[in-house]
C-alpha cells in the first residue's frame, strides 16, 4: 500500500538530511508502528506520506513515495485526501469548523458525498469514538483528550484506505486509549485499513503493532521488522520491555498478560523485600527541603528572602482548595473539590478526559474563577491577584507550551521572562542552559522540538521562581530518554522546597515521580493517597510494572532493580533472576537510562 523508495529529506540549507535511506513497503491492511528516539525525523516520514513533505514544509524529498500507486511528489494533499487521512501531533491546527458534529462532516462536504452518506457515517464515528454525547458542544469548549478523538474522527468519516497518526493517544486517559486503539484495530482486521502511526508511549500501542519500523538514530537507515525483535534491539522501549530484558525473558513480552505468564520467578525472587521509594513514591510528602546538589539546584537556592522574590514558604501549605466549585457555561466542571498543597510535595492529578484537571490548574494559577468556596496560595486569592504579583507564587506550564511562547528567538524569550519576573538579566537564560545546553540564542521556538518546547517554557514560569510550580501534560510528545531528564528536573524542583501539581494520563510519569496521587471523575475528588496505595488498586491508573508484580506495590523497573542488585549483593555468585542468561547487574546496566 505504501512504498518508500531510497527516499530522504532535506529541509533548506541543513548539513545532513532530516531522514535518508527509507526503502521500504507498508502492506495493506496493517498496523504498522514508528518507532526512535526524539529528532530522527518520524514525522518527516509521516509527512511524506500524506504529501504535507515537501508540499507545505519545503525541503527536498529525494527517492520516491508512493502510496496505492500514486506518487506524494505529484500529488499535492489535497489530490491524496480520498486516499490518506491524516493526523498531526495539535489536534489544534487540524479543525476548521466550530462544533464537533460540523468538524466530523468536513472532510466529506469537501470530497462531495451525498447527505445521506455523510448523516450515517457521522453518527458510526460518533459511536466508535465516544463522542455522542458532545456532538453539539464547541470545539473550543473540549478537553485536550476530547479534541483528539474528534480529530482522528474527522479522518475517519471519509473512510480513507490508509491512516497516519502522530501520536494518537498522547493526550488521551488511558480508557480513551484503549477506546482510540480498539477502534484502529477494528479498521485494520475488517476494513483491511492501512494505519501507520509514530507514538512515544509504546506501552500503550506495541502489543497491537503487525510491524515496527525503528528509526535509531539521525542518518541511519530504518529497521524493520515483527515487535518482539525490533524491542530487543531498540533504544527506545516500554516497561515491560524493560522488565523483560532485565529479568532475562524469552520471548521478551510486549504486553502485561505476557509478562505475567514469566513473572512468578521474579515475585518469589522479591517476595521478602519492600520495594524503596523511586521519585517520591514513598507514603509521606516532604516538609522541608534538602540541599541542592545539582546544577539546577544551585540555579533555584540561588533566591532572595523577601515573599517578591517568590522564596517558598515552608511554614505552612502552598496552596490550600477548599469545597471548590467551577462552572463553565452549564456544566459544572469542578464541585466540592477539597485540596491541600505541602512544600516539596509532587502531586498527580488524574483521571478521564473531562474531569477537570487543567480546570483545577487554571483555578490555582487565577485564570478561573470560583462559583463556591475558596482557593488560596499563600495567603492570596489567585483570581484577585495582578498578574505580575502571582507570577512570583504559581507558575502553569500549559499542555501546549507554546502558548507561553511568543518571541521570534531563544534570546528574546528569555529576555521578556526576566522583565516580566523582576529578575535580573540572564536567570532565564541560564535555567534554558541547564535544561537545553544544545540550544543557540538564535533559535525560534517554534523549530524547537516538542521536549525542547516543553523545557523553555518550563524555563520561562521558573524564571519567577514560584514555590507552587503546576504542569499540564507536561510528556506530551516527550521519548523515555526526555521523559527521564524531566523527571530529574521536577526532582530537583522538589528537593528545594517547591510544591509540583501535574495533570497527567502518564501513569508512568506519576509512578515516577508522584508522593500523592489525585484522582477526578466528573468534576470530585473521587481518590487521595499514596502513589502506591492508589494505582497499585486501579486497573486503570496502575502502571505496567504495579499489574505485573500485583499485588504487590512495586511500580517502576528501576525500584525492582535496585532489589535484585541488592540480593546477588547478598549472595555471591547468583546469577540474576531465574531464566536470565546474565547477571542482574548486567541486565540493570542493560535497561539504564530507558524507564
Amino acid at each position: 500500500m505504501i512504498r518508500f523508495e531510497q527516499m530522504s529529506v532535506t529541509y533548506g540549507d541543513a548539513p545532513a538530511p532530516a531522514i535518508a535511506g527509507v526503502d521500504l513497503t507498508v502492506p495493506e491492511g496493517e498496523l504498522v508502528l514508528l518507532v526512535g528516539p526524539s529528532g530522527v525525523g518520524k514525522s518527516t516520514l509521516l509527512g511524506t506520506v500524506s504529501g504535507l513533505v515537501p508540499h507545505f514544509t519545503g525541503g527536498l524529498l529525494r527517492g520516491r513515495v508512493t502510496v496505492g500507486g500514486r506518487d506524494t511528489r505529484t500529488h499535492k494533499p489535497r489530490e491524496l485526501a480520498d486516499l490518506v487521512g491524516t493526523v498531526g501531533q495539535d489536534p489544534l491546527a487540524h479543525f476548521v469548523t466550530d462544533t464537533v458534529e460540523d468538524e466530523l462532516a468536513y472532510g466529506m462536504e469537501s470530497l462531495g458525498l451525498a447527505p445521506d452518506v455523510m448523516r450515517r457515517r457521522v453518527e458510526e464515528t460518533l459511536d466508535l469514538l465516544g463522542l455522542a454525547e458532545l456532538r453539539d458542544r464547541p470545539i473550543a469548549t473540549l478537553s485536550g483528550g476530547q479534541r483528539q478523538r474528534v480529530a482522528i474522527g474527522s479522518v475517519l468519516t471519509p473512510h480513507p484506505r490508509v491512516l497516519v497518526l502522530d501520536e494518537p493517544t498522547s493526550a488521551l486517559d488511558p480508557a480513551a486509549a484503549e477506546e482510540v486503539l480498539a477502534v484502529l484495530q477494528r479498521l485494520v482486521h475488517d476494513l483491511g485499513t492501512t494505519v501507520l502511526l509514530a507514538e512515544h508511549r509504546l506501552e500503550r500501542v506495541v502489543q497491537y503493532a503487525d510491524q515496527v519500523i525503528l528509526l535509531p538514530g539521525p542518518g541511519q537507515p530504518p529497521v524493520v521488522g515483527d515487535p518482539e525483535r525490533i524491542m530487543a534491539v531498540s533504544p527506545v522501549y516500554p516497561p515491560v520491555v524493560a522488565l523483560g530484558r532485565l529479568a532475562g525473558w524469552q520471548p521478551l513480552p510486549l504486553s502485561v498478560r505476557d509478562a505475567r505468564r514469566g513473572a512468578a520467578g521474579l515475585r518469589e525472587r522479591l517476595a521478602g523485600r519492600e520495594p524503596e521509594p523511586v521519585g517520591g513514591t514513598g507514603t509521606a510528602a516532604p516538609t522541608a527541603a534538602p540541599a541542592a546538589r545539582t546544577p539546577l539546584g544551585r540555579l533555584l537556592r540561588r533566591r532572595a528572602t523577601t515573599e517578591r522574590d517568590g522564596a517558598p514558604d515552608r511554614s505552612g501549605p502552598l496552596a490550600v482548595v477548599t469545597g471548590l466549585a467551577v462552572r463553565r457555561g452549564r456544566t459544572e466542571a469542578l464541585r466540592e473539590v477539597s485540596l491541600t498543597v505541602v512544600p516539596g510535595e509532587t502531586i498527580a492529578l488524574m483521571g478521564r478526559n473531562g474531569a477537570g484537571k487543567s480546570t483545577l490548574l487554571s483555578t490555582l494559577v487565577g485564570m478561573v474563577a470560583p462559583a463556591a468556596g475558596s482557593v488560596l496560595v499563600g495567603d492570596r486569592a489567585p483570581h484577585r491577584t495582578p498578574p505580575g504579583e502571582l507570577i512570583r507564587h504559581v507558575g502553569l506550564v500549559p499542555q501546549e507550551p507554546r502558548d507561553l511562547l511568543y518571541a521570534d528567538t531563544v534570546a528574546a524569550e528569555c529576555a521578556a521572562a526576566d522583565s516580566d519576573a523582576g529578575a535580573e538579566p540572564g536567570r532565564c537564560r541560564a535555567l534554558v542552559r541547564e535544561l537545553l545546553p544544545e540550544v543557540a540564542d538564535a533559535t525560534h521556538p517554534r523549530d524547537l522540538s516538542e521536549g525542547q518546547r516543553l523545557a523553555l517554557a518550563l524555563a520561562v514560569v521558573l524564571t519567577g521562581r514560584p514555590p507552587l510550580l503546576l504542569l499540564d501534560e507536561p510528556t506530551r510528545g516527550l521519548d523515555y530518554a526526555a521523559k527521564a531528564r524531566l523527571v530529574g528536573v521536577l526532582r530537583a524542583l522538589a528537593g528545594e522546597g517547591h510544591a509540583i501539581v501535574l495533570a497527567t494520563h502518564d501513569v508512568e510519569l506519576a509512578a515516577e515521580l508522584a508522593h500523592r496521587v489525585v484522582i477526578l471523575a466528573d468534576g470530585e475528588i473521587v481518590a487521595d493517597g499514596p502513589t502506591a496505595r492508589v494505582v497499585v488498586s486501579s486497573p486503570a491508573f496502575a502502571p505496567q510494572v504495579a499489574k505485573i508484580m500485583a499485588p504487590r506495590e512495586w511500580l517502576t523497573v528501576a525500584q525492582v532493580r535496585t532489589a535484585l542488585a541488592a540480593t546477588a549483593s547478598e549472595a555471591p555468585g547468583t546469577t540474576g533472576v531465574s531464566g536470565a542468561p546474565g547477571s542482574a547487574e548486567a541486565s540493570a546496566r542493560e535497561t539504564e537510562g530507558t524507564e
